[in-house]
């Protein structure tokens, strides 16, 4: 089958408007659940959102100075359920889990990158830096906007907006 240039670009504009609808979905869902987690007394660490039909999943972030129990999830669940139901953001069946960001921690704003200088991280970019889109690296420096990871021998810029997702890397030694 003969690919035309049209359609490759009808196919890239598509999924660049599937992603800017997902970044909308997510800026909501943030702007919602973010006031609901720190009003049951939490720190809101992030979300994650991933529609897959009825095997959507909501998956919640939260931590406190006393650690995470499954009554804490209990509650910010409850919480949360209720900010859902009124505001009704997403279209379809769902199942919402919550969860404490666990030993390979996402990390989602800036802050969290600078809370965690000096340690080891997978950051996977949703555009190509250097050719790559995955990297594995030690967080060196934010600057800025700009995450600045050690990569084998060298320092990679990524650009904040660019980062799909990035967990830390547990050291079990």
């Amino acid at each position: 089958m003969k690919c035309t240039k049209w359609a490759i670009s009808a196919h890239f504009l598509f999924l660049l408007q599937v992603e800017a609808f997902n970044v909308a979905v997510i800026e909501e869902l943030n702007r919602l659940i973010e006031p609901a987690v720190e009003a049951a007394g939490y720190e809101f660490i992030g979300l994650e959102y991933v529609a897959q039909g009825r095997h959507s999943v909501l998956r919640i972030f939260i931590d406190s100075e006393q650690g995470i129990n499954v009554d804490d999830c209990a509650t910010v669940s409850h919480q949360v359920s209720g900010v859902l139901d009124v505001e009704d953001p997403i279209s379809g069946q769902y199942n919402l889990e919550v969860s404490s960001p666990g030993s390979d921690r996402p990390l989602f704003k800036l802050q969290h990158f600078e809370q965690f200088l000096g340690q080891e991280a997978k950051v996977r970019c949703m555009v190509p830096v250097d050719g790559r889109r995955n990297f594995r690296g030690v967080i060196v420096a934010v600057e800025g906007e700009d995450i600045i990871l050690g990569v084998d021998e060298d320092k990679v810029t990524i650009p904040h907006g660019n980062i799909d997702k990035a967990r830390l890397i547990p050291d079990y030694e």
